[in-house]
């Protein structure tokens, strides 16, 4: 993968190794003239840290509440956590801790920061 990748790229998704397992996060949009785009992939290790990040265009951040959700491979979607308009986020229990959400509003972006990566971290992230 090269440069940003747009959400209508069949390789829109962050690449995380772990080890021989691969984390995946495309993003993705349902309404036209919206979108959001993914940074490029990354290799990481078990126990280090990354922060995924999609930027937002075709409308404003801080009209809306914004979220990352994630799939491990045969498994169901899973929340992770979303912040509001402003800087609050709420994430889903049994995640607290591992996870933050932060913004960028002047640059359209969002960010979910993973702290101490663990294999079964290994899944399809998607921010929404």
């Amino acid at each position: 993968m090269s440069g940003e990748n747009d959400f209508t790229s069949p390789d829109c998704c962050h690449l995380i190794f772990l080890y021989n397992l691969t984390l995946l996060v495309p993003c993705f949009s349902a309404v036209s003239g919206q979108s959001l785009t993914s940074s490029d992939s990354v290799v990481k290790k078990p126990g280090e840290s990354v922060t995924l990040s999609c930027t937002v265009s075709g409308f404003s951040m801080s009209s809306y509440w914004m979220g990352w959700i994630r799939q491990k491979p045969g498994k169901a979607l899973e929340y992770i956590g979303r912040i509001d308009g402003g800087t609050s986020t709420v994430f889903a229990q049994s995640l607290q801790g591992q996870f933050s959400i932060t913004k960028d509003t002047s640059k359209n972006m969002l960010y979910l920061e993973i702290k101490s990566l663990k294999t079964e971290d290994t899944a399809v992230y998607y921010c929404a």
